[in-house]
């Protein structure tokens, strides 16, 4: 290939446009390269480094390349007109990797932009431009904003993922149950709205966890049930701790232990520590393993109820 155009590819990440080849090379440098099979076409107008390519996987598009030049080269190709949006934008704000051999994902207003194409699906929209509040800027790339990304992903995740990215979201700070619950207020027809809504329900109440969604559902509300209060932030001198389901009256905190802290001796340590400056303060930690909380939810209800009933009669 040729010197000038091969460092353009690399500068670029692995690909080059034509109009950004031809500033700096004649036409019939770029058609070499692709005649000799350096540069692949894998878009109109967008060209890839070839060993890039996942060459077992059929003809050449964006789904054989790494979503991280994936994302750049759709962009590329659509000149400004287009954002990443669904399962592309939940990659971007770093909620759920995309996967090897998912379509690149974008959002376009009615009538203007790219059309789909193999490993491109363009998502149409009313009433959406390629600016603030509808798109922002993240690592140098258009992407829709966080909200909205969420509600647009909900519906193509299997029914087993699609709590993680709301969770982790609210979790990191990124967004909070009310701004979601906005977003989700533009999409009546969503496939699994009801769904969607009583998870930002539960996160809006306090629940952080699957596991702590599991308790609210199954074992920590109903008949003789105290209204706990979750994630009650405690100051024990210097610092500040935050109880997962806190019994104010009784003074007994429940934390539920996720399976994959299970075992850690480490985790272990800090939990009991933990517990003992607790109890300096009057508060009665008590922890339930995953397993059980699954598997075991009619006991712990029952434990759960006796040791209330006991605080209360001490």
């Amino acid at each position: 290939m040729n010197e000038v155009l091969r460092k353009l590819v690399e500068l670029s990440g692995g690909f080059v446009t034509r109009a950004a080849a031809t500033q700096v090379v004649p036409e019939w440098v770029l058609e070499r390269a692709c005649g000799s099979g350096d540069l692949v076409r894998v878009l109109p107008q967008v060209y890839v480094a070839a060993r890039l390519l996942d060459s077992q996987r059929g003809a050449p598009d964006l789904r054989q390349l790494d979503p991280a030049v994936a994302h750049r080269a759709a962009l590329a190709w659509a000149r400004g007109t287009a954002a990443l949006s669904h399962l592309s934008a939940l990659a971007l704000w770093g909620l759920r990797p995309q996967n090897a051999g998912e379509p690149v994902h974008l959002s376009a207003p009615m009538n203007v932009g790219p059309r789909t194409r193999p490993g491109v699906v363009v998502h149409r929209r009313s009433c959406f431009l390629i600016e603030a509040p509808h798109v922002v800027v993240r690592r140098g790339l258009h992407v829709t904003r966080l909200e909205q990304s969420i509600v647009d992903s909900w519906p193509m995740l299997p029914s087993a993922e699609r709590r993680a990215p709301v969770i982790r979201a609210v979790n990191d700070w990124l967004t909070t149950p009310e701004r979601l619950t906005e977003a989700l207020g533009t999409a009546p027809k969503l496939i699994g709205r009801a769904e969607f809504r009583t998870l930002l329900a539960r996160l809006a109440g306090g629940c952080r966890s699957p596991l702590e969604i599991w308790g609210h559902e199954h074992v920590f509300t109903g008949p003789g049930m105290p209204a706990f209060r979750r994630q009650v932030p405690m100051r024990l001198g210097p610092r500040t701790v935050y109880l997962d389901l806190f019994a104010e009256p009784e003074r007994v905190n429940i934390e539920l232990d996720g399976a994959t802290t299970h075992g850690d001796p480490r985790q272990r340590e800090i939990d009991l520590r933990r517990d003992a400056l607790l109890a300096t303060v009057g508060v009665l930690v008590v922890r339930f393993a995953h397993r059980r909380l699954v598997h075991e939810a009619d006991d712990v209800r029952r434990e759960t109820l006796a040791i209330l009933a006991s605080r209360m009669a001490a």
